[in-house]
Formats: C-alpha cells, structure tokens, sequence
C-alpha cells in the first residue's frame, strides 16, 4: 500500500490517483487515509472537459410533461470503440436488448447513442422492442450510418408503450445542434427523479501526452446494480483496442457502481459504456504506465459519479460508507457490507441519526456468515467504538453516540475478527420522502 500511495504523490501534479495492481483497487480503496483520498479527489477539475470525437445534441420531445429536455443524441466519430455493461435483471428491457446486439453486431463500433428519459420502455414486449427499433432507424437513416450502429438508451417508468412518433419527430432538429459542448444540458437531460446532474471531467499527462476522461450519469432510485451502472455515458480520446477498453470499463464498474445502493432494486435498463475516439494523442497498451494512470484515473471518475448518485437518493438525508474488514474472503465481507445498506431498519436508524448498534449486529448475525465468532466482532461509526467483543464497547455512551451519528456523512466499520479481507458499500438512509416519491412517482 505504501507504493500504491508514493506513486500517487509522485504523480498528483497530473492529476493520476493510485497506480494500483489490476483487480485490487476496490479492496485497497478501504485503506486510503480519508482525508489524503478527498485531497486526491479534487485534484479532478471542476470545468467540464469536452471529448473530441463525442458531440451531444437535446431536443423536447414531449415524453416528459412541462416542456422539459427528455431526448439526447451523442454522436461518435468513426473508428471509435465502445464497450458497456448492461443489467442483470431478467426483464431487460427492450433498448438494453438491442444495446447488447447492436454492439456485438458491430464489434462496439457505434457511431450514435440515443437516450430518451420519461419512459423506460420496459416489459413493454414486441410492440417496445419495435419502437426502439424505430428509433434506431430513424437515426440511421439521417445520420448515414447501418442501423446497428445505432444503440438506443431509455429510463422513466416502466410498463408504458414508448410513443415513436414523439421522438421520430425530433430527429432532425437533435442532428442539427450536436455540439462537442452540450454535456451540461445533456446530463440534465438523462434525469428522472433525479435531483440534481452528475457530470465528472479527468485529464492526467504521460510522458507528455494529454488524456481526458469525462462522464454523465444518472440515478437516485431503484439503486443497487449487478454488473451494470443505472445509466453512464463516458468518454475518452485516447486510443485503446476493444478488449482492453472493455477490460477496463468491468474494473472500474466493480469498484464504483457496483458498490453502491439505495433501495436494493436493481434496474431493468442499468447500462454503462466507455467511447474511446482514439482523437486524442494517447495510445494506452496493457500493462503500460500510460494504462494503470488510465484505469486509476477512470476508477476514481467512476466513483465520483458512483458518490454522487447516492448523494442524490431518493429522499435520501445521509451519506453512508459501510467498510467490513477481517473476514476470511471479500466475498463474505461484501455479503456483510450490503445486508447493513439494504436493512430497512438500520436505514431508518440513521436517518433518525440514532446509535441503534443492536439493528446492526442482528444483521451481521443474519447474514450467513458460517462459523462467525460473535465474541470478536467490534463496530465503530464515525470512528467511535460502540461494540468491542460483541458487545457494548465499556468506553461507549449515548451521548456519544448520538454525537457520532449527527454528521450527514457517516462511516461505519466493522471488524469481523477472523481473516484479512474487507470489502466497501456506499448506501443512504430511508427516509419519509423516500416513501413519498416513489408513492407518488405515478401521480
């Protein structure tokens, strides 16, 4: 770890976080000092960085009520590569169908992305599957390009026949103000119940030569992917082969939005992708310093984005980072990690910002730990002992926990007490707006 952190300061000037092995930044991110990461963090620029190679044009197509942006067309220059990640749910729905064909068909060279927001087009059956066809072909046709290379995007609710004709109609005028800086209202656009947009830019130098990275996402509800992302678009100018590009996306994906929930729901239409335009004068081969400062830099955009949507949960009032430590595998420290993020009564607990650590040790005890020694668990939250040996820690109070609690950021690690692997999830609290929005969300 000492390595992983002087080759971050050597390279901080250029903006890199974390020149890590392959496969272990997600493990290792648990034992970044806070305060050395967050300084790390902000070394990603506040300015949005345009991709050359990706233009983004929004129209009003009229899925959504109030005359708001619902339908964002980016287009990608030819000879970029593209590789996604897509939902585990078995109801996929119909545009993540034709996402994964469409990019097998063309071995990820897609040239248009299509992105509409106010109906998912989910369990919609053959008549959805024909209007997201639809849509594909009329991009294709104005933008000169096979329809395969067309890949279509939706997110709103599900259930509910896409109107075609709504965005057929807005093709033209969407072609005509592609922009290489629209990002801002792009990423506003892609938003359901979403509060506020979640938009990174990262730029980092290798022997001289420039890279950006720069990502949208959006998400506030049904958070808890597999796999996947709730919707990501990310991309980069460097020049990268498909198969280390998609090698690249799963990793970063796996320390980022995989670990990340909000209400357990896994999506039907979860896609993440990363363009690389190749525009740039970065070429990025395995195993090279220019590859592992690419991977670090994307990881951390990745779960910048990742905080950000759980920031912005639905009715969401706290910020949690569950840490699990001293388990046998990481397996069964993750396993700990999100049966405490997805437990609806140490949940409510913190959005009462109430020390209950009894909620908290009935869930790890639940968890199916095999064999687990309940004599050695020990709980801190915010770093605050409050269960030493299984039990209330002798150097605990109320007053103090309740102190510990107060912060809208909260930190809660546990010490299983029986290996060396650990294991990180981002979540929220449950709040009564949690229950008002989704209550409502129909109405």
């Amino acid at each position: 770890m000492n390595n992983a952190l002087v080759e971050a300061e050597r390279n901080i000037n250029n903006v890199v976080v974390l020149c890590l092995d392959k496969g272990r930044f997600s493990e290792l991110l648990v034992s970044i000092p806070p305060i050395f990461f967050a300084q790390l963090c902000k070394r990603f620029t506040a300015v949005i960085i345009p991709v050359s190679g990706m233009c983004l044009g929004v129209a009003q197509a009229g899925i959504k009520k109030d005359k708001l942006d619902d339908l964002v067309l980016i287009s990608l220059s030819e000879g970029t590569n593209t590789a996604a990640v897509c939902t585990q749910n078995s109801f996929r729905a119909a545009p993540v169908q034709i996402a994964e064909h469409h990019l097998t068909a063309t071995q990820g060279r897609a040239r248009y992305f299509l992105i509409n927001t106010g109906n998912a087009n989910a369990g919609t059956g053959a008549r959805g599957y024909q209007a997201a066809m639809g849509c594909c072909r009329s991009v294709a046709v104005v933008g000169g390009v096979e329809v395969e290379q067309v890949i279509p995007f939706s997110t709103g609710v599900i259930g509910e026949q896409l109107e075609l004709s709504k965005i057929t109609h807005s093709i033209d005028e969407i072609f005509t103000n592609l922009n290489e800086d629209q990002w801002e209202r792009a990423s506003n656009a892609i938003l359901t119940t979403d509060t506020r947009p979640k938009l990174r830019s990262a730029e980092f130098y290798t022997d001289g030569q420039r890279c950006i990275i720069t990502g949208m996402a959006k998400g506030s509800g049904m958070i808890c992917p597999n796999l996947a992302t709730m919707l990501a678009f990310v991309g980069t100018d460097a020049t990268i082969s498909p198969l280390l590009l998609n090698e690249a996306l799963r990793c970063s994906v796996d320390c980022s939005f995989n670990r990340i929930t909000v209400d357990g729901d896994t999506s039907t239409n979860d896609v993440v992708t990363l363009s690389a335009t190749g525009k740039g004068p970065l070429t990025l081969m395995e195993k090279s310093p220019g590859y592992e400062k690419f991977q670090s830099a994307l990881s951390t955009l990745l779960i910048d984005l990742a905080h950000d949507i759980v920031r912005d949960g639905e009715g969401s009032t706290k910020f949690v980072e569950v840490i699990v430590k001293g388990g046998e595998s990481t397996t069964e420290c993750e396993r700990v990690a999100r049966a405490i993020a997805h437990s609806p009564l140490v949940k409510t607990a913190l959005f009462a910002s109430d020390p209950n650590f009894g909620r908290v040790l009935a869930v790890i005890g639940r968890s199916g730990i095999p064999g687990l020694d309940v004599d050695m668990v020990s709980i801190w939250i915010n770093g605050l002992l409050i269960v030493e040996q299984g039990a209330r820690a002798p150097t605990y109070t109320e007053q103090a926990g309740q102190k510990a609690m107060a912060p809208t950021d909260l930190r809660i690690d546990i010490d299983l007490g029986r290996g060396h692997s650990q294991a990180v999830i981002w979540t929220t609290d449950l709040s009564h707006d949690y229950v008002r929005i989704n209550a409502e969300y129909r109405t």
